[in-house]
C-alpha cells in the first residue's frame, strides 16, 4: 500500500505532523510519499492520501485549497482521502487542550473542516472525520503530544484502508 502525506506549513508545525505520519506509514510496512505543497506538487496518486495545512484565519492555506481543486476526481473518488491541521495557540495544560481540541472539532472554524467541504464538494472520497493537532504557542511549537497522535493517526487510517 501506498500513503502520500501532502502539506502546506507556515512556521513549522504541519510538516512535523506529516513527516511523522509519513514515518509511521513506513514502520508499518508500507510505502510513503512526503509532498511539500510548496514545492508545486503534480496530482498524486496512491492508495490513500492525507492532506493537512495550518489553520490560519481559520481557514485553511492558498496553496492547500488550489492543491485540492487540482486533485484527479476520478482517481481520488474511489480511495481514502483524509485531512487534518495544526490549530493553536492552545493550553499547555493536556486537560485544557483536549478540551480545546473537542471544541475545536465542531464549529467549522478550522481547515481540516474547510479541506473536507471543498474535497467532498469535489467529488472525492473524503473521510468524514479530521484530525487536529495542537500548537501551544502562536507559532509553535507543536504540543507535547502531537507528534505521537500524528503516528496513531496514521496508524487508524492504514487500518482502516485495509479493511
Amino acid at each position: 500500500m501506498k500513503g502520500i502525506v501532502a502539506y502546506d506549513s507556515v512556521n513549522g508545525n504541519t510538516k512535523q505532523v506529516a513527516e511523522a505520519m509519513a514515518e509511521q506509514i513506513k514502520a508499518d510496512g508500507h510505502e510513503a510519499e512526503l509532498i511539500n505543497l510548496k514545492d508545486g506538487a503534480p496530482s498524486p496518486t496512491g492508495d490513500l492520501l492525507l492532506i493537512g495545512s495550518p489553520t490560519r484565519a481559520m481557514k485553511m492555506t492558498k496553496g492547500t485549497a488550489k492543491f485540492i481543486e487540482s486533485l484527479d476526481v476520478g482517481y481520488w473518488k474511489t480511495r481514502p482521502v483524509y485531512m487534518f491541521d495544526t490549530v493553536g495557540p492552545l493550553s499547555k495544560d493536556d486537560a485544557k487542550r483536549k478540551g480545546q481540541l473537542e471544541m475545536i472539532g465542531s464549529g467549522g472554524k478550522n481547515a481540516a473542516e474547510k479541506m473536507r467541504d471543498l474535497a467532498t464538494q469535489r467529488g472525492l472520497h473524503v473521510r468524514p472525520e479530521v484530525m487536529h493537532f495542537a500548537v501551544v504557542g502562536m507559532w509553535g511549537p507543536l504540543a507535547s503530544d502531537s507528534l505521537s497522535r500524528a503516528k496513531d493517526a496514521a496508524k487508524r487510517v492504514l487500518a482502516e484502508a485495509n479493511k
